[in-house]
Formats: C-alpha cells, sequence, structure tokens
C-alpha cells in the first residue's frame, strides 16, 4: 500500500491533474507491474520463443555489467520482463508557447516539475495534445520506450525496446538505472544530461568488453549520426530562442519562425544525404518541427558536455564521478547552472 500511496503522489500534478489523468497514470504502471514476470522464469519456460530467449539472457547480463562496473543501483529493476502489446509504454507532450523555446511544465509531488506529461494511452496523449494545441501552443508527442519509477517500483524490461539492437538495450537500462542514482526534482535538463552522459559511458564500456567489432562500428556511427542531430536541433533551438528575445509584431515573428524552421529542415536533409539515407529521424518531424520538439530534444543533451567534461577530470572513475553529481545536485538550482555554464534563455 505504501508504494501504491507513492506512485500516487508521484504523478499528482498538485492543483492541476484531474482525477482522470491521476487514474491513468496510476493504473497504466500498476497494469505493466502486473505483467511483468521474472526473466529468470521465462528463461526456464520451455514455449519462450529461441529469439525472446536470446535477448533476455542478454539483458540479464548487461543487467549485471551495470552494477559491477557501472557502479549503478543492484535492485529489483531489470530483472522482470513484461509483454506490453504495445510500441510505446506512454506517450508524452510537450508544449511551448507559440514563440518561445521554454516547455510548459507539469509539477509533481515528487518528481519536481517536468517538461512533458505522459498519458498511457497514445489516444489520451494526443487529446491532449489537441487541447493546448486550440489554445495556441506548439505541441509535440512523443512515445516513450521506458521510463524510470526513481527506485519506487522494480521497473521490467519492456516489450517495447526488448527487440532493439543489443546497444540500445544497454543505453536504455544504463539511462534509466542513473535516474535512480541520482534524480534532482524539478530539473529535467540536469537529470537527462546526466542520464545520457551515463548512458553513453557504459555501452562504450559494454562494447569495449562484450561487443563485437561489427557492434562497435555500427554503435560509433549511430553516435557520429546522433550528436550531428542534437547539433543541429540544439543550433537550432539557440537560434530560435535569440529570435524570439527580439521585439517585434506577431506576424513578422511568425514569419521569420517559418524560415527559421524551414532552414533547418534543408539541413536535416543534408544530414541525411551525408548519412547515406538514414532516416531514423524522421519520424520527429511527421508532423512538423516546431517549438515543443526543439525543446523536447534540448532537455536530453544540452549539459551532456559539462557531464563528460567532470567525467575526463576523475578520469573515467564513475563512482567519483557520481560523488561530484551529487554535490551539484545539493546545490540551489541557480549555483548549479552556474558551476555547468547553463544557457541563459
Amino acid at each position: 500500500m505504501r508504494r501504491l500511496a507513492a506512485l500516487g503522489a508521484l504523478v499528482f500534478v498538485s492543483g492541476c491533474a484531474s482525477l482522470e489523468y491521476y487514474a491513468q497514470a496510476v493504473g497504466g504502471h500498476l497494469e505493466v507491474i502486473r505483467l511483468a514476470v521474472p526473466i529468470e522464469e521465462r528463461l526456464r519456460e520451455t514455449d519462450t520463443p529461441e529469439p525472446l530467449r536470446a535477448k533476455l539472457a542478454k539483458v540479464l547480463a548487461i543487467r549485471e555489467f551495470a552494477s559491477r562496473e557501472l557502479a549503478l543501483p543492484d535492485n529489483g529493476s531489470y530483472r522482470r520482463y513484461a509483454d506490453i502489446g504495445r510500441p510505446f509504454v506512454v506517450w508524452n507532450v510537450f508544449a511551448a508557447p507559440e514563440f518561445s523555446v521554454k516547455t510548459v511544465e507539469s509539477c509533481f509531488l515528487f518528481a519536481g516539475c517536468v517538461s512533458y506529461r505522459g498519458f498511457y494511452s497514445e489516444e489520451a496523449a494526443q487529446r491532449h495534445a489537441a487541447a493546448l494545441a486550440g489554445k495556441g501552443y506548439d505541441v509535440y508527442v512523443g512515445g516513450v520506450a521506458a521510463y524510470s519509477t526513481l527506485g519506487w517500483f522494480s521497473d521490467p524490461v519492456l516489450s517495447t525496446f526488448i527487440q532493439y539492437p543489443e546497444p540500445e538495450v544497454a543505453r536504455i537500462v544504463f539511462h534509466e538505472l542513473a535516474h535512480q542514482l541520482v534524480y534532482v526534482k524539478g530539473d529535467t535538463m540536469f537529470n537527462e544530461s546526466f542520464a545520457a552522459t551515463v548512458e553513453d559511458e557504459g555501452v562504450h564500456r559494454w562494447l569495449e568488453r562484450q561487443g563485437t567489432p561489427a557492434q562497435r562500428a555500427a554503435y560509433e556511427a549511430s553516435g557520429r549520426r546522433r550528436a550531428e542531430f542534437v547539433a543541429l536541433m540544439t543550433k537550432s533551438h539557440a537560434e530560435l530562442a535569440a529570435f524570439y528575445d527580439r521585439p517585434a509584431e506577431p506576424e513578422e515573428k511568425r514569419a521569420g519562425k517559418r524560415r527559421l524552421f524551414a532552414a533547418m529542415q534543408e539541413e536535416y536533409r543534408s544530414l541525411k544525404a551525408s548519412w547515406g539515407g538514414f532516416a531514423g529521424y524522421d519520424r520527429l518531424f511527421e508532423r512538423g518541427a516546431n517549438n515543443a520538439l526543439l525543446a523536447s530534444v534540448a532537455s536530453y543533451s544540452e549539459l551532456a558536455p559539462a557531464f563528460r567534461g567532470m567525467l575526463a577530470q576523475k578520469d573515467g572513475d564513475l563512482p567519483g564521478f557520481y560523488a561530484a553529481v551529487r554535490e551539484l545536485a545539493n546545490l540551489d538550482k541557480p549555483e548549479r547552472d552556474a558551476r555547468l555554464a547553463v544557457p541563459s534563455r
């Protein structure tokens, strides 16, 4: 009962959330937990398909590596498997004003304020997004393959990502376990950039020890594409933020906004050509690029270079790095931002 109450406190938005939102969040997560079966049990079952059996065995190896080699929490998370029968576990709705790249935040008692609101139903997410769009906001709905309950529950491996390439599965496990290690209420950029740094370092170490040359080459190529894409989005984010800060009439701002987004998408087409036509990021633009999309990408990556620098200062010692990050986490946000050189908005 304590954990059920804790989940309710985690998802309830004081003064903002409806009972309907509260119910879908609690019910959706409890359904995921209900479906979770110990991986060891699935491995013993004779009717487990061989491809799934191999994937689950590999996940257990990744999970052990996370605690043994990366000093990530050693608990019940990612030791069970849930087949949830849909492509994503939740759909996050991001919203930003027409002339701003700062997201509208939702505030939760335990998680603090975050830059999105999550739904276990795509239909419900799209309804919420449509309501926000009707109020003039730019909106972006993104499917999510995994999430962290920050240690309140033993988070399971999900069918949403078990079929990903091995390095991508490792990325998710390392990322979500990092959230259990350090999490600052109300600072999405800090939390996501820290977890992204841990996942990247973790996958490199995993592949050094366990990967094949082909896997390492593929992951390096994927990393270069990801870095180039994030650099484009970050540059566009900064350009739009500067543009919106200038005094101008609404129609002038709309015209400039269209021009800057068109330029960004043209640069993206050039990037795709340099990648040999790789189209892995196309889905982000299915409904058109806007402020909310840019803000969603920035929240996951902007501070990663600062965290990588901190890890380098510790000569790659992860426990020492985590201790330094915890010190930052205990600071007030203005001082933390100053230490990390967070750009002003």
